[in-house]
């Protein structure tokens, strides 16, 4: 079994918000906090530290009491450019990630990838009955090389890097708690939604 205290969790919030008008979606207010606090309050009992990707408004993140990393890889490189900062400023042995626009995130994400994980495998990743969800997933701090190597070349798509890995798929039951709030309609619906707890 893998600690706690050898797993450092990091939430994206890095992403443009191009479908949310261009917003930094991590600060949208949901059900009265900015979605990004909802977001660490389900996973910090999930790891020993905390980390906070975010390429805008470092000053209100880190007023949030974690770390804020900046990406640092050439290029547009999305979610993945992200990570790459997650992994370069991750000092224990295992990252897990998670978008900052999914507050229904599951209270037991990091305990059942943990099970999941063995030594033949560098990464785990959530998946529901009809999509497999790349940005919550658990992995090896010792990625990164991989990670570089594929950003290098160009390559920006988070499944086609987890496919080159040996990785495992944890099935989980509830599609709503990996839902992303790409858009203002979407949040809204979610927010009003009494059967969806926070």
């Amino acid at each position: 079994m893998i600690a706690v205290e050898r797993i450092t969790g990091l939430v994206l919030a890095g992403g443009r918000g191009t479908r949310m008008g261009s917003v930094d979606k991590g600060l949208q207010v949901f059900r009265g906090e900015p979605l990004v606090a909802h977001v660490l309050r389900r996973i910090e009992p999930q790891a020993g530290t905390i980390l906070i990707s975010a390429n805008r408004h470092r000053e209100r993140y880190e007023a949030l009491g974690h770390v804020v990393v900046a990406d640092v890889a050439d290029g547009d490189a999305g979610p993945l450019a992200g990570l790459h900062a997650g992994l370069t400023a991750c000092r224990t042995d295992f990252l897990f990630v998670v978008p900052c626009d999914a507050p229904l995130v599951p209270h037991d994400l990091v305990s059942r990838l943990v099970e999941a994980f063995d030594d033949e495998i560098a990464l785990v990743v959530a998946r529901t009955d009809n999509h497999l969800h790349p940005v919550f997933s658990l992995m090896r701090q010792t990625v990164l090389p991989d990670l570089a190597a594929y950003l290098a070349s160009g390559n920006r798509a988070v499944h086609r890097w987890i496919e080159r890995l040996p990785h495992r798929e944890v099935s989980f039951d509830d599609e709503r708690a990996f839902v992303n709030l790409n858009t203002l309609e979407e949040l809204h619906a979610i927010e009003n939604d009494s059967s969806a707890a926070s």
